[in-house]
């Protein structure tokens, strides 16, 4: 199986509503999110790729339009967006667009990661 990933950045507001209010990711609070999207093929195509990386603009369009400076909670219209929960959005929107997605991690901070992988 090949594999190539792709990462992107963005800074974001969220809020983890459901959390005892003692908690601090309950307060109003933000993060520069990194993200890793991982495409996977058994066969490389006519050009040798797994996919042409240019061919991922739409994502960084996406995530520059919807999420970068953005409030989270807004853009899911959800009270707990998580990285987990974060992670298989962007999965969802990749895989809808490119079929060789096969993950997706993201980070909150240099030490943390969650990851949506089928």
């Amino acid at each position: 199986m090949y594999r190539i990933t792709k990462e992107f950045h963005f800074s974001a507001s969220h809020q983890l509503c459901a959390l005892h209010q003692d908690h601090p990711c309950a307060r109003l609070h933000g993060h520069n999110y990194i993200v890793e999207v991982e495409l996977a093929a058994p066969e490389l195509d006519e050009h040798g790729f797994v996919l042409d990386y240019r061919e991922l603009k739409p994502l960084k369009a996406w995530i520059d339009d919807a999420l970068d400076h953005r409030h989270l909670n807004e853009v899911f219209d959800h009270d707990m967006v998580t990285s987990e929960y974060l992670a298989k959005a962007i999965f969802d929107f990749c895989r809808a667009r490119w079929p060789q997605t096969s993950a997706v991690r993201i980070s909150e901070t240099p030490k943390t990661w969650a990851e949506y992988r089928p």
